[in-house]
């Protein structure tokens, strides 16, 4: 029901190994998609994917820090150059809104599409919705106000009881239609009436993706009946400690030591330190990690897509994530 394809997974600034932060989300209502932050260098991940810009719906930036939002501009211009016509929801800091607009006056860029700017900060919930899904937006503590994006999908449908309609004699074809879609039919001179034979069925599921943010506790409403977080984790326990406050970043022991409190399924580490950048470093952290937690834990890597399915069962789909270097 999501997927979350990760177009930048490092912290600060980009490396050979990972650009900085950009996480891709769709889900099963249809093509739109949705794009939590825009670090330098998405469109040129972008590339790279399935994913096309005339079906982007949604662009959340959860921060100011340019290594969330310095490929803004250039996304949406490549866009407007590639044809695009229908609106876009901007959901960003007010502070962002303003910069983009005095970079398309200072730049002459004019974009073919209307872009709808929402305050992340905004008291509204949601912050956007459309086709069962709802985008929600969770303040953070971080050098500047940070947010965390939910993005939750509802799916509802009707379920025939197959084995039921067989025993009447009924055979598959427009009437089971008829009935799925709440209609009763008549059968052999008789009633048959949906209601009878169809159960609604609801499914939800939820997803946390985190700002830069140095309390993870702070997400803990956020967090209740989500099947996955996405957080940073900028350093192992010991750097920061070393570093200190000022950063006001994660380690992967606050993080996974919160995930397993919180009782969460699934947990996704992203935004690390350049340090870590090479099998030793990631070592470290995913060990760190996991002397907290218990449940499903990924260390996201560029490109690695990951699926939510119904049920709450996170997957990661290796085939997909190995298409960069195909």
């Amino acid at each position: 029901m999501l997927t979350l394809t990760f177009l930048g997974t490092s912290s600060g600034v980009p490396t050979r190994q990972r650009n900085v932060t950009s996480l891709a989300v769709q889900t099963v209502a249809g093509h739109d998609w949705f794009l939590v932050d825009v670090g330098e260098g998405t469109q040129h991940q972008l590339q790279q994917t399935r994913l096309s810009l005339h079906e982007l719906a949604v662009i959340c930036i959860t921060h100011v820090h340019g290594d969330h939002c310095y490929g803004l501009p250039g996304l949406l211009a490549s866009a407007g150059m590639a044809g695009r016509k229908k609106a876009l929801t901007l959901i960003a800091p007010q502070a962002v809104w303003d910069w983009l607009n005095a970079t398309r006056a200072c730049t002459d860029l004019h974009l073919p599409f209307e872009v709808t700017h929402v305050d992340i900060a905004s008291d509204a919930t949601p912050l956007w919705e459309s086709a069962g899904v709802r985008i929600g937006a969770h303040a953070l503590s971080h050098r500047v106000p940070s947010h965390a994006v939910s993005v939750q999908v509802e799916t509802r449908r009707i379920k025939l009881d197959a084995d039921a309609l067989r025993a009447m004699g009924l055979p598959s074809g427009p009437m089971w239609k008829a009935l799925q879609e709440g209609q009763d039919v008549s059968f052999e001179g008789r009633m048959l009436r949906s209601a009878d034979v169809a159960t609604h069925q609801t499914q939800q599921v939820r997803a946390v993706i985190g700002g830069d943010n140095a309390d993870v506790s702070l997400l803990a409403e956020a967090c209740h009946g989500a099947q996955v977080l996405v957080h940073e984790a900028t350093y192992t326990q010991a750097v920061l400690d070393k570093v200190g406050p000022g950063p006001m970043h994660s380690s992967a022991k606050q993080v996974a030591a919160f995930a397993r409190a919180a009782a969460l399924p699934n947990l996704v580490l992203t935004h690390f330190s350049a340090r870590y950048h090479n099998p030793a470093g990631l070592v470290e952290l995913e060990a760190e990690a996991r002397s907290q937690y218990g449940g499903g834990l990924w260390l996201a890597n560029d490109f690695d897509v990951f699926e939510l399915d119904a049920d709450g069962v996170l997957n990661k789909k290796q085939e997909q994530a190995e298409q960069k270097n195909k």
